[in-house]
């Protein structure tokens, strides 16, 4: 870009000055206040100016600034992405401005960085001078603390010069906006580059004239305007209601004025109708007593039947005792005999130790005595063998054969081998015997395991097909859910109700006379109330023991029943409204059932407390809401829709995994046992096989077992046969070595060992009767406890069965116990209020009777009671109201006839009032709107003389048209000079020409409008080198003429041409580095920049 003249802004004597000066720019921006030769001498911004703007996470930048502004023209300069937008787009929002404004986004959440939770933005006003706001409270300066959350809120912090928070409110900051005149929403104040490149592509002529209207804020006084005659019209639609009610009062006036003239007298009417009040004191007083005596007599019932519950609760707890009585025998009973049973289990253990350690002492001793009789039977053969040699010596002694010699020792080298070869086979057998053992006893432990998965499954199947044949037969008959023999107990039940056996019908089963609201919560219900499904309700214990009669004729003993409660019947369902379970979200086991019959309720309420247990569907939000957190007020315990119980601090899993009595689609049920029927006997014959291959695998293991274990004496008798042939070969020598008297005496030893072993077999057979004795002993004192054991657990196991039903019973007595306790506590509570009541009709009384004494000391004898005088009354009172009517009472008629008449003059006044108002308010709106009509001409010819005047220092003219009517503005441009080229529209111009156009529009707004500060971006993006030239100096001229206020330019030039000047003021935006999280910015002058180029 060419260097441009500098006295196209300044004056010669202006020139471009030494270093010094644009070393000045370093200090504070507050120092700009200067006076330039051959320019008009005008004071720097003391109010309202942007002093430095901080920036922190806004847009897609970390850190940007601070920047310090000067207060005449500012240029940020940079490369596209270097923050350029940034600045002005959080200026507009730190002031204040809406998000949509900026045309950078739709919300503010959108102006914080990516990865961050928040933006911050801090925008520093200047406040100087007389205009300045709050002084004495802000200083010279007022900072703006502006902080935007990810969710897209924000707060604000009003600081003084000194830091400290003055106010949070954003009333303030509009306040102070308001005070310096600052419109971030005002184009000419901020027109961004969007709504720039908006104004230039505009085609409507519509746009063009909102848009002048709003940079000099005609628009406002326009809408204001458009309010006041609206409520001028408000205002006359008022005064015509006040006219029309003002006839209305007037007529009234007129007949009150007239009801004055007649008047008569009363006294006769008067009179009687004194005495029958009279007689009203007395007659209430008459009532008040009578009601008296109907609450002793009340009273008096009451304690009576206070005094049968005494009884009753008396009563029960003999049977409370009886049933706990019996119940502590059984578990004394049970007790003994668990303690006799551990008693003995120690004794069991150590014998069974003592038949372990006897059968093993037995094992040894008969091992040692076949050791000895081998070794006997050895040595006697030996003896054999020695007698037979000696006898072969004597007749043989002189004969010896070579060949008998060799042949015997190649007969003993063969047996070697031959015993070398079976001690092998002896070793491989013993392995395969451990193996098939090993197999067998394994094969054994499977076969067990399979046998008893076989019954569990064999007992599943069992009860699927019960409850399969149950519920096919509730198909027709609902009731058979609850049991086979239900319907037939209920028409039993029937019949001896009609015989009169019954002073109430019972009640049951339970589960047939509820509903459910929910069918997901069906398992809940079920695993919550249980076998209270099944159970029966009886008013007292004569139906109790009727019921139990006829339920023997259906349930086989030893089979269980269903469960009676006796409870008395009541109309209604108890009030648990002080105890119940209140959740938002979640229903208690009452609120979700439908119960139409109270009885069924109450029973439900005083045997399971429903009403303080919640149903909750999820498992996982169950244990959050009883377990997490504090459970919920009145909550006991939750069940979920898998049935599984849940407590504060534990939580229980349920068997069932679907519900039996309460499920609606039963269709549904029905196929889904079928399936698992079908599955648990397809499992049941897979076991079965299972089996067969397992008994298989075991009997061949055992005939492998037992061919090797034959096969094993075979080589063991093989070996001994083979060592006893080699010890006598071996013993065999020849004639001349062998000495007579040696063999002699060897059979001589020989014979000794055979008697000794033969005396050691002997004490060993005694040992080993004698151990065969004390085994034979150990196992069956061993047999005798293990069966008393036995038999002790035969007799626990009824024993275990009473202390259920014995269980059962004291649960039932002392639910039958608190019911009395709170049938007691309900009646005496209702006494203590016929109590409390009587009191209160006693002191009425006192209070009657005095204030009947009041208006007749003396009783009287009324006959009639308080209702008939009253009406007397009434219609005495009537007539006499009637006569009034017709006549009138002077005091009364005179008092409305002055209400009337004030009303009117009041309102008469009113009408007037606003009429003078109506004709002032239509003057003023007259006037004014030939001032606005004035002042809005006068703007158009100033906006339309700047314009020309600035398209001509390009050799162009140009016209605006205003057409207020239908509000619209035509701009056309003749480039060139004089007339030769005709006037075009901007849209037929260059983009240079038009972005030219546009900067002399908008420096007309800015003649004409006021605004401490102007902001533009990019504003010459499209103009070429002349164009930008001729704008640029037209700005600065502009700005040197209007140095009360501050001027910043955004622009991606270098504008290294610009003259030195301290009103002059660079920031220039470094390109953005990878990695980089502050932007730095520099501010130079023209000087620097000369240097650094």
């Amino acid at each position: 870009m060419a260097k441009r003249k500098e006295d196209s802004f300044f004056s010669p004597e202006n020139a471009k000055r030494p270093r010094q000066e644009s070393e000045d720019l370093d200090k504070d921006s507050d120092e700009d206040e200067c006076t330039v030769k051959g320019t008009s001498t005008l004071t720097a911004a003391e109010v309202g100016i942007i002093e430095s703007i901080h920036l922190r996470n806004f847009m897609c930048h970390s850190m940007l600034g601070p920047f310090k502004f000067g207060s005449n023209v500012n240029f940020v300069v940079g490369n596209n992405g270097s923050g350029k937008s940034a600045v002005l787009t959080a200026l507009i929002v730190g002031l204040g401005g809406k998000a949509v404004a900026t045309n950078r986004g739709s919300s503010l959440k959108g102006f914080v960085k990516d990865g961050q939770n928040s933006a911050d933005i801090t925008v520093t006003l200047r406040n100087r001078g007389e205009d300045a706001y709050r002084a004495n409270v802000y200083g010279d300066s007022i900072v703006v603390q502006q902080h935007i959350s990810m969710d897209g809120g924000r707060s604000y912090k009003l600081k003084s010069q000194t830091g400290t928070v003055v106010s949070t409110r954003k009333e303030e900051l509009i306040a102070i906006l308001d005070h310096f005149n600052i419109q971030v929403d005002n184009p000419v104040s901020v027109l961004t580059q969007e709504m720039s490149k908006q104004f230039l592509q505009s085609k409507n002529e519509g746009d063009k004239y909102k848009f002048f209207m709003k940079a000099t804020q005609l628009e406002q006084m326009k809408e204001d305007y458009s309010y006041i005659m609206e409520t001028k019209e408000r205002t006359k639609e008022q005064i015509n209601q006040g006219e029309e009610r003002l006839t209305e009062l007037k007529r009234q006036c007129l007949e009150k004025e007239e009801r004055f003239q007649s008047i008569a007298g009363l006294s006769t009417m008067k009179t009687n109708l004194e005495y029958l009040k009279h007689e009203m004191a007395w007659a209430v007083v008459n009532e008040i007593e009578k009601q008296l005596n109907a609450i002793r007599d009340n009273i008096k019932i009451g304690e009576d039947r206070a005094a049968r519950l005494d009884r009753k609760m008396e009563e029960q707890q003999v049977k409370l005792n009886e049933a706990e009585k019996k119940y502590k025998d059984i578990q004394d009973k049970l007790e003994k005999i668990s303690r006799e049973t551990n008693a003995r289990a120690p004794e069991c253990l150590a014998l069974k130790i003592d038949v372990t350690a006897k059968k093993r002492d037995y094992n040894e001793a008969e091992v040692l005595y076949n050791h000895s009789l081998n070794e006997y039977k050895a040595l006697k053969k030996d003896d054999e063998q020695l007698c037979k040699r000696i006898e072969e010596l004597k007749k043989s002694a002189d004969q010896f054969l070579e060949t008998e010699r060799l042949e015997r020792q190649k007969k003993i080298r063969w047996l070697k081998e031959r015993l070398k070869a079976f001690q092998d086979q002896e070793n491989s057998v013993n392995q395969e015997m451990e193996q098939f053992q090993q197999a067998i006893e394994k094969g054994r432990a499977e076969h067990d395991r399979i046998r008893r998965e076989e019954l569990d499954v064999k007992h599943a199947l069992n009860y699927n097909q019960r409850q399969l044949k149950e519920l096919k037969d509730s198909k027709t008959d609902r009731l058979k859910r609850f049991g086979p023999h239900v319907p037939a107990l209920l028409e039993a039940i029937d019949d001896a109700y009609q015989r009169g056996y019954f002073t109430h019908k019972p009640v049951g089963p339970l589960g047939a006379c509820i509903h459910l609201r929910d069918p997901e919560l069906a398992l809940a219900i079920e695993s919550c109330l249980k076998g209270l499904l099944q159970a029966y309700c009886c008013h007292n214990h004569a139906d109790e023991r009727v019921l139990q009669a006829l339920m023997k004729r259906f349930y086989s003993p030893g089979t269980s029943r269903p469960q009676i409660i006796v409870s008395e019947f009541q109309n209604e369902m108890y009030d648990v409204r002080h105890r119940t379970v209140h959740h938002p979200e979640f229903p208690t086991v009452l609120t979700a059932l439908e119960i139409d019959n109270a009885v069924v309720a109450n029973s439900l309420i005083d045997m399971r407390n429903i009403e303080t247990v919640l149903l909750i569907k999820s498992n996982s939000v169950a244990r959050a809401v009883m377990q997490s957190q504090k459970p919920p007020k009145n909550c006991r315990e939750a069940f979920t829709a898998d049935g599984d119980q849940v407590f504060a601090g534990r939580y229980y899993s349920s068997e069932n995994t679907r519900p039996k009595f309460l499920s609606r689609d039963v269709d549904s049920e029905i196929s889904n046992l079928e399936n698992e029927v079908e599955n648990k006997k397809a499992q049941i014959v897979n076991l079965q096989q299972h089996l067969s291959a397992r008994e298989k695998d075991i009997k061949q293991n055992e005939e492998l077992l037992k061919r090797c274990q034959l096969h094993y004496k075979e080589l063991k008798m093989k070996i001994r046969k083979s060592s006893s042939e080699i010890r006598e070969l071996e013993n065999i020598e020849e004639h001349k070595s062998i000495d007579i008297a040696t063999l002699e005496d060897e059979a001589h030893d020989n014979k000794t060992k055979m008697k000794m072993t033969e005396k050691q077999m002997e004490q060993q057979k005694k040992n080993l009767e004698h151990f065969r004795s004390l085994k034979i002993e150990a196992e069956n004192k061993y047999d005798t406890i293990k069966l008393k054991i036995n038999q002790l657990s035969e007799l626990a196991d009824p024993l275990k069965d009473e202390l259920n039903l014995a269980d059962s019973e004291v649960d039932n007595q002392k639910r039958g116990k608190r019911h009395y306790e709170d049938k007691q506590k309900e009646h005496l509570d209702t006494l203590n209020k016929k109590k409390r009541e009587l009191d209160m009709k006693e002191k009425e009384l006192e209070e009657k009777m005095s204030q009947a004494r009041q208006i007749c000391p003396e009783r009287i004898e009324v006959k009639k009671s308080a209702s008939m005088l009253d009406k007397e009354i009434n219609r005495l009172r009537q007539k006499i109201q009637v006569e009034h009517a017709s006549h009138g009472d002077r005091e009364e008629i005179m008092r409305q006839y002055q209400e009337a008449r004030e009303t009117y003059l009041d309102l008469d006044n009113k009408v007037r009032t606003l009429k003078r108002f109506i004709k002032l308010l239509e003057e003023i709106m007259t006037h004014r709107y030939k001032t606005y009509q004035q002042f809005r001409r006068c703007l158009t010819l100033r906006c339309k003389l700047y314009f020309d005047n600035l398209l001509s220092q390009r050799a162009c003219c140009g016209k605006m048209n205003f057409d207020h009517k239908n509000e619209t503005l035509a701009i056309s441009v003749q480039p060139g000079e004089g007339n030769k080229a005709a006037f075009n529209d901007m849209r037929a111009l260059s983009g240079g020409e038009r972005s030219f156009s546009t900067v002399c529009f908008i420096l007309s707004l800015w003649s004409i409008a006021e605004s401490p500060f102007r902001c533009l971006d990019e504003f010459d993006v499209y103009m070429d080198m002349v164009n930008r030239r001729i704008a640029m100096d037209m700005i600065l001229k502009m700005a040197d003429s209007q140095r009360f206020r501050q001027f910043i330019l955004l622009t991606p030039q270098s504008m290294s041409s610009l003259p030195s000047s301290k009103l002059i003021r660079i920031l220039r935006m470094s390109d953005p580095e990878r990695g980089q999280t502050t932007l730095p910015f520099q501010p130079v002058t023209q000087e620097d920049d000369d240097d650094q180029s």
